[in-house]
C-alpha cells in the first residue's frame, strides 16, 4: 500500500453528524480520515486500510466498541486507540483500560482537547518507532510465549509444543488462544467469542466456535473427551484456566 505521508485516522462512530464533524476538523489538521458507522464495517476498514490511530465509540450497532477493542488487541497491541463515548463513568473507563485502550474521552468533549489528545497519541507512536500497521506489535499485553500444563505456545512463530508434538497454528487459532488467555478464569459466551474472535454479529451458527474448541482440545488436552483447560459451561459457553 502506497503511503501518502499523512497519518491515517479511522473513526468508528454511528452518529453521522459527530463523525463528519470529527473528520472535518481532523482533515483541517492535515490527517487522512475515514469513517465507519458500525462495528462490523469498522473492523473491516481497520483490516484493509491500516490506520495509524483509531477513534472509537462504545455504543455501536452490531458489535460494540469494547468488543472491537478486544478484537484488535488480539492482533495489534501498538495501534493507538482513543475511545470517545457518552459512557464516561469510572467503570467504563476502567473497562476500556483493561481491554487496552490508550486514552478515553467522554462526550460532550472540548474540540481543542480532543485534537491535542490525538496529536499526543500519534507523537507517542512516532517516538516508539511504530507505524500503526497491523501486526507491528510493540507493547506486551500478552507474553510472546505462554505455557500451561505441558504445553507451550509461541505467538511469534504460530507454533505450539504439546503432548502430540509440534503444532503449526492458524491465525484464527492463535487469536482464540490469545482471547482465552487474556480472559483466563473468566467465562466467555459463544456470542463474545464470535464477536471478538471473528467480528461476527447477529445470528451465526455457533458450531463455528465449537469446532475450533474441538481442535484446541485435540492439540492441548491429554484427554480431549475430558478437558481440563478448555472447559464447557452449560448454557454459558467456555472457560480457559489452569494451575500455575
Amino acid at each position: 500500500m502506497e503511503d501518502s505521508g499523512r497519518k491515517r485516522i479511522l473513526i468508528i462512530e454511528d452518529d453521522g453528524h459527530i463523525a463528519e464533524g470529527l473528520k472535518l476538523n481532523l482533515s483541517l489538521q492535515g490527517y487522512e480520515v475515514e469513517i465507519a458507522l458500525d462495528g462490523v464495517s469498522g473492523l473491516q476498514k481497520w483490516k484493509t486500510w491500516h490506520p495509524h490511530l483509531l477513534i472509537l465509540d462504545v455504543m455501536l450497532p452490531g458489535i460494540d466498541g469494547f468488543s472491537i477493542l478486544q478484537s484488535i488487541r488480539l492482533e495489534d497491541e501498538q495501534l493507538p486507540i482513543l475511545i470517545l463515548s457518552a459512557r464516561g463513568s469510572s467503570e467504563d473507563r476502567i473497562q476500556g483500560l483493561t481491554f487496552g485502550v490508550d486514552d478515553y474521552l467522554a462526550k460532550p468533549f472540548n474540540l481543542e482537547e480532543f485534537l491535542l489528545r490525538v496529536e499526543r497519541l500519534l507523537t507517542r507512536l512516532s517516538w516508539a518507532g511504530g507505524t500503526g500497521e497491523r501486526g507491528t506489535s510493540g507493547s506486551h499485553l500478552l507474553p510472546q510465549t505462554y505455557t500451561f500444563g505441558g504445553n507451550r505456545v509461541d505467538f511469534n512463530t504460530y507454533t505450539a509444543h504439546a503432548g502430540s508434538g509440534k503444532i503449526t497454528l492458524t491465525e484464527q487459532e492463535v487469536k482464540l488462544l490469545k482471547l482465552f488467555i487474556s480472559h483466563r478464569g473468566k467465562p466467555l459466551s459463544r456470542k463474545q467469542l464470535l464477536e471478538i474472535g471473528w467480528g461476527y454479529t447477529g445470528v451465526v451458527n455457533t458450531r463455528t466456535v465449537d469446532n475450533f474448541i474441538v481442535r484446541l482440545r485435540r492439540y492441548f488436552e491429554k484427554d480431549p473427551q475430558k478437558p481440563v483447560y478448555f472447559r464447557s459451561l452449560r448454557s454459558v459457553g467456555y472457560i480457559f484456566d489452569h494451575e500455575e
